[in-house]
């Protein structure tokens, strides 16, 4: 997980990278403490070449601002440039999966 601190490194990895994860949190959140591993090994073993960047709510609120992140955790999926789902809160593994999943294989089909 890529942790990014600049709106500007953000935007410029959206541009470039098809497939991207932003996972929202930040250090005193007890549910991102679970769900962070998860999301990573999701990533790792279903996704390798989507693109997991971690954002720290508290050390870059203006990214959180930008993106209209309240809660945490919070995780967007963007497709070539584009929000294509959020998830808040309860996340719902198998829900990311799928959302992930179509647009992954289509992208990089084997």
């Amino acid at each position: 997980m890529r942790p990014v601190f600049d709106l500007k490194e953000l935007s410029d990895i959206l541009h470039v990278q098809d497939v991207v994860l932003i996972y929202f949190s930040n250090e005193t959140c007890n549910v991102c403490k679970v769900l962070r591993p998860k999301v990573s090994e999701l990533k790792g073993m279903q996704f390798p070449k989507a693109e997991l960047i971690y954002i720290d709510t508290e050390k870059s609120p203006l990214i959180a601002g930008q993106h209209r992140v309240f809660t945490i955790p919070t995780i967007l999926l963007y497709i070539q440039g584009k929000e294509q789902a959020r998830f808040s809160r309860n996340i719902n593994m198998f829900e990311l999966e799928s959302a992930i999943a179509k647009p992954y294989g289509i992208i990089f089909e084997d």
